[in-house]
């Protein structure tokens, strides 16, 4: 019994053991959902609970649980580690830049003037969950470098696809409510510049912004890196404030929080027809835009940077490194899924949409695992 605890204790300390429990659920969740058994199970995340379906509660309320945890890492990177130097924090934001403008710029020359032209924003978005959960299954060959790079690009790439949601997919929009959110905001800046240390009150006020973040139209999970930002910081170490929050959130966000969301989302029911539907211009455009728009944007544009002199490849890293990030970065997800669900009205180009989201994330997941681990490899790290 001790053997099996310790085991079970260095399963689930470490990364990897977080990337398998995710596949895993996927994997679980499409298989149960294309079975006898799918019926019920496709109806069971619609239940409503609090006026709102289950789904809704994991995508909008726990998923900004785990944006509140990237938040405090990025935070973290920030003030001390890779991305404390501007040149050095610019070149997420670059890559991240052209890896939302290419691929859109694919799905909308392929579609232009057909019914699928509004599907342009599908392969625009990054799934941090999923493109992390791959990363970690490379275990510690991975440098603290290249994750943090992705991490970046991942928060960057869903806060341009939130914006992008906003401007141009909302069907409505509340500038009081808005206006209410980012009030709070100011009032938690307010109280972390005072030095507040009561994590309580900006998980209070959190919720709230949440909820007004959520009535204004904007996609609420943005309110969790609001709040990370927001939170005291010093220095970080075992007692700061941000430290302590980060550390009590690893387990429940590996083990309890993505799971859900992959059983979640993952819950599609595969037509016999799928394989003739991806030949239609709206799922070649998705599957090329997250394929192959997605790591040529990104590494495109961070070298045009790093050449011009804007930015710098972080210590330990090449430029194929970012070409393996971008593949990644290609698993598209539950953004690419939110996203369908706002730019289309029609079920059947909904459903095939859906479908081509998940196999450019997948196509991008294996080529993005295969190729790091043999960059990887050759630079021995």
């Amino acid at each position: 019994m001790k053997r099996i605890s310790q085991v079970a204790a260095s399963f689930f300390g470490s990364e990897k053991a977080g990337g398998v429990t995710l596949l895993l659920c996927a994997i679980v969740s499409l298989t149960v959902a294309s079975s006898s058994f799918g019926t019920g199970y496709l109806h069971m995340w619609h239940i409503p609970v609090l006026t709102k379906p289950i789904e809704f509660w994991i995508n909008d309320g726990l998923m900004t649980i785990f944006f509140l945890q990237v938040g405090l890492e990025i935070k973290n990177e920030i003030f001390e580690g890779e991305l404390r130097e501007m040149k050095k924090s610019l070149l997420p934001i670059l890559a991240a830049v052209g890896g939302m403008v290419v691929p859109a710029g694919i799905h909308f020359a392929i579609n232009n003037g057909t019914p699928s032209q509004n599907g342009y924003g599908i392969p625009m978005a990054t799934d941090i969950a999923f493109s992390l959960g791959i990363l970690s299954l490379l275990g510690k060959r991975v440098p603290l470098s290249l994750r943090v790079f992705l991490t970046a690009l991942a928060i960057i790439d869903d806060l341009g696809a939130i914006l992008i949601i906003a401007l141009f997919y909302s069907t409505h929009f509340s500038l009081l409510y808005l206006a209410l959110a980012f009030l709070i905001f100011g009032v938690m800046l307010l109280l972390s510049k005072m030095r507040v240390q009561w994590l309580w009150l900006y998980l209070l006020l959190g919720c709230i912004m949440w909820f007004c973040m959520h009535r204004s139209g904007i996609h609420a999970t943005i309110t969790g890196v609001l709040v990370a930002f927001a939170i005291p910081y010093r220095s970080f170490n075992e007692k700061s404030l941000s430290a302590r929050l980060l550390h009590r959130l690893h387990m429940p966000v590996a083990f309890v929080i993505l799971p859900l969301f992959a059983l979640a989302n993952t819950a599609i029911s595969i037509p016999s027809s799928f394989a003739s539907d991806l030949l239609s211009l709206n799922s070649l455009g998705v599957i090329l835009g997250l394929t192959i728009g997605k790591p040529l944007g990104i590494f495109l544009f961070s070298i045009v940077g790093i050449a011009l002199g804007w930015c710098l490849l972080p210590e330990g890293l090449a430029s194929r490194h970012l070409f393996g990030a971008g593949l990644l970065a290609g698993i598209g997800f539950t953004m690419s899924i939110f996203i369908t669900l706002l730019a289309f009205n029609e079920p059947m180009l909904i459903a095939n949409s859906k479908i081509a989201v998940l196999v450019g994330s997948l196509i991008s997941g294996v080529t993005g695992f295969v190729g790091l681990r043999i960059m990887l490899r050759k630079v021995n790290i």
